[in-house]
């Protein structure tokens, strides 16, 4: 445990929403039974529509201190909103490893993302009537870069009241090890906050929450992401129930019905006191 006992704020968000049937109700009885208090909208999913909505909607009425934030969706197996976009494989995005390639040989076209950006922001106000609180990114496309500068500049465009997400854990130099994804997400990070920054957009000071979606238990983990959390700190979390659509759109299956049991349980609001954490 920490040994910073003063009283901390988090946000713990729960992404993917609109992804399938199963991942949104998960959310939902979360946010209802106040275990996590944002969840970020995939505006281009399957289940992400009129009816999606207004479930969503009606669960954060019943718990005020949550928020909803975009989802912005730039890799497959997802369509854009957008009909000049590029680049596509097969119609779709491109799979992760090609967009994050492509973005440090600096083979991307920043307009068409800065286009796309703007859509899923429209996308949202339209299905919201608002515009979101916060924009973040599937799998953290949003820090790479190229897609940082549209990004920032389309949400400073069409959302210049929402703060963003950085994915950069706040620790000591010698405390920076881990895994290779979290220090990835780190060092593309660095870049990200300097850009948001000048541009005088927000964005959450510290960043947990990335693991490799093993069978790793979720509880030890979270314990974990809580003690690289500082005040304000945000922690990613993906709970959901397995259903076809799910299995279709994403490899992340089982892990996050276990992360959703873990949430849900009795342990976690144990963890949370312990910590002197609380998502009011």
């Amino acid at each position: 445990m920490s040994g910073d006992k003063s009283q901390r704020r988090i946000c713990l968000c729960a992404d993917d929403y609109g992804i399938s049937p199963g991942v949104n109700r998960a959310i939902r009885d979360l946010i209802e039974r106040e275990r996590i208090n944002a969840t970020s909208v995939m505006v281009v999913g399957p289940a992400a529509g009129r009816e999606d909505v207004q479930a969503l909607e009606a669960a954060v009425a019943r718990s005020p201190h949550c928020v909803i934030g975009l989802h912005v969706t730039l890799t497959a197996p997802f369509h854009p909103l957008t009909l000049h976009y590029r680049p596509l494989q097969g119609g779709l995005f491109p799979p992760l490893s090609k967009m994050l390639r492509a973005s440090l040989s600096r083979r991307l076209e920043p307009e068409m993302i800065f286009d796309e950006v703007k859509a899923q922001i429209a996308a949202f106000a339209e299905r919201f009537g608002r515009a979101p609180d916060y924009v973040d990114g599937h799998q953290h496309v949003q820090i790479f870069p190229q897609v940082r500068d549209a990004f920032l500049s389309a949400v400073k465009s069409a959302a210049p009241g929402a703060w963003v997400r950085q994915c950069g854990r706040r620790r000591p130099p010698a405390g920076r090890l881990g895994p290779p994804k979290a220090l990835l997400l780190d060092i593309l990070s660095a870049g990200f906050r300097r850009q948001a920054a000048r541009a005088g957009i927000r964005f959450n000071p510290a960043f947990a929450g990335a693991y490799d979606f093993t069978k790793a238990d979720f509880g030890s983990l979270m314990q974990e992401f809580l003690d690289g959390s500082p005040d304000g700190g945000l922690i990613m979390c993906h709970p959901g129930f397995v259903d076809d659509t799910l299995i279709a759109l994403d490899p992340v299956t089982d892990q996050r019905e276990r992360e959703y049991a873990f949430l849900s349980g009795d342990r976690f609001p144990d963890m949370l006191a312990a910590n002197r954490v609380t998502l009011d």
